[in-house]
């Protein structure tokens, strides 16, 4: 499915949605596979594209979260881990295992966090991955050969999951699609409707490419929109008070000598009381994050000086080659769409346990939550949705949902794995067209048929859409990416019929905004 065919489905629908969700991250597009696995008539919009926000800008780890095990808050622990093996089962070409070493450089931390991973392990109980061990540092250093090795005492490795965000959301929009759903991206919702009695009957939005109005009725609506939970539920309600807490994490993208080796590293405890992980990925090593308290949402967030000095430090402490602001292929920010709690704590303090609520008016609004627990998050909303929608209660069977291009044994080191089954669809356009085998760039892993099945299947519309989310090329590189601009927005022209001038404007619309994936 592309976007023209949503648009024409939404178009030619003229009854009742039983379900419609704002918000196309993680978990509107969650809602959108459950709502649709139940068999609801069930319609997803987003303002942007999907996963524009903070969904395309994690960690890019499926896992329990130590720290929450630290803050003692065990059942989040237990239902993401319970999720992390539901979604290696159900989306194996996306998802795979990542051994992660503690390095200890203190004689009490080999067995406190031993001992603490042991608890991990036994949490996940049928579900786990491998049993964590303690190591000497022999073992660790032949792990990480870059790693500090003065002080070191040894350490722990344990094991999670490691997936491609942006590409686990738009497999999940296909999911919907296949199961029934409508998703639609760029559609921005600008009014809710309500009927005499004050209960919300449906919403007008606008299409933000071709300026069209929509008038939707729907028979329950669902506030999916993260960060800007707030702004819908204002829509609804004038006096509501901000119920989120917007907190921003960046990541710095370096070279892969870095981090030789396929083990990540995971240091417990940083000055701002965060994890900070140095992980690989895509063939480059990703290290994060921050927790900076950010007063506004907003849908393009810009890595402070300060953050960026702050990961550079904390990397240099721990390996041996030190990184500078020279050596960051790319860096991006996100925000933690965090629900405040009734007492004030500081955001790295804050649960990530998911929180819905239903307003006097039947608006249902899930906040909250990690990309790791999407699937438990939608069920608990549809449950919610499909009583005030008033239509009959189906159960979800989303745990064995598979994930659209499943596909068990890939090899990982193939970029072109993340597509699953897909894959033989992307060969099928090189075979029709040699050109299509040509890289974009020779640094990086992508090729121009990506570009093309993207854009004619994975409702693609801008030369961000496809550098940024579809591929991860504005992320591993984002020199590169600006370089490769103009060449996208050429095969991107010629999908949609536009002429050069229209190029042009892409590529400077890119290029504005690309600029701040860039350290000077």
């Amino acid at each position: 499915m592309n976007r023209t065919e949503s648009l024409n489905h939404l178009r030619e629908y003229n009854d009742y949605w039983d379900i419609l969700i704002i918000g196309g991250g993680a978990t509107g597009l969650g809602c959108a596979v459950d709502s649709a696995n139940r068999g609801y008539k069930t319609l997803l919009l987003d303002m942007a594209d999907f996963a524009k926000g903070t969904s395309s800008r994690s960690t890019k780890l499926v896992h329990g979260g130590v720290r929450y095990l630290q803050q003692g808050d065990v059942s989040l622990v237990i239902e993401a881990l319970h999720e992390r093996g539901l979604l290696i089962q159900n989306a194996p070409h996306l998802v795979s295992h990542q051994s992660f070493i503690v390095p200890s450089y203190e004689w009490w931390n080999g067995p406190f966090y031993g001992i603490g991973m042991k608890v991990y392990d036994a949490l996940a109980g049928k579900l786990g991955i491998k049993k964590s061990k303690t190591l000497s540092k022999e073992e660790v250093l032949e792990k990480i050969p870059t790693l500090e090795p003065e002080g070191l005492r040894g350490g722990v490795i344990y094991y999670d999951g490691q997936f491609d965000d942006s590409r686990l959301a738009i497999n999940l929009a296909q999911t919907a699609a296949d199961l029934g759903a409508t998703p639609v991206n760029y559609m921005k919702v600008n009014e809710l409707i309500k009927g005499d009695s004050g209960f919300i009957d449906g919403v007008v939005a606008r299409d933000h490419i071709h300026g069209e109005e929509f008038t939707i009725k729907a028979r329950a609506v669902v506030n999916a929109t993260g960060i800007f939970s707030d702004s819908i539920l204002k829509m609804d309600d004038q006096k509501h008070e901000n119920i989120i807490q917007c907190a921003q994490g960046i990541h710095l993208v370096l070279d892969k000598e870095f981090l030789p080796g396929d083990a990540a590293i995971m240091v417990p405890h940083t000055d701002d009381g965060r994890v900070l992980f140095a992980v690989p990925w895509h063939g480059k090593a990703l290290v994060g994050t921050t927790d900076t308290p950010i007063d506004k949402p907003a849908l393009e967030p810009i890595a402070l000086d300060e953050e960026i000095d702050f990961i550079l430090k904390h990397a240099k402490e721990y390996l041996t080659k030190d990184p500078t602001r020279k050596d960051v292929k790319s860096v991006f920010a996100g925000l933690r769409p965090l629900v405040k709690p009734p007492e004030s704590k500081s955001t790295s303090e804050i649960s990530r346990s998911h929180h819905i609520q239903i307003s006097e008016s039947g608006l249902v609004t899930i906040a909250g939550g990690k990309w790791t627990t999407y699937r438990k998050m939608a069920e608990d909303t549809i449950d919610r949705a499909a009583m005030v929608a008033g239509v009959e209660f189906k159960k979800t069977k989303t745990k064995n949902q598979r994930i659209h291009g499943w596909l068990k044994n890939v090899d990982k080191k193939d970029p072109l794995s993340v597509y699953g089954s897909d894959r033989v669809a992307i060969e099928k356009i090189m075979e029709e067209n040699d050109s299509m085998k040509e890289e974009l760039h020779p640094g990086l892993p992508y090729i121009k048929a990506e570009i093309v099945w993207a854009i004619r299947n994975e409702w693609a519309q801008t030369i961000e859409d496809l550098l940024s989310r579809r591929t991860r090329a504005l992320l591993l590189d984002a020199e590169a990416a600006i370089e490769v601009a103009p060449k996208v927005a050429e095969i991107l022209a010629e999908e949609f019929g536009e002429d050069k001038k229209w190029q042009k404007q892409e590529v400077k619309e890119f290029l504005e905004l690309a600029k701040n994936y860039v350290i000077n």
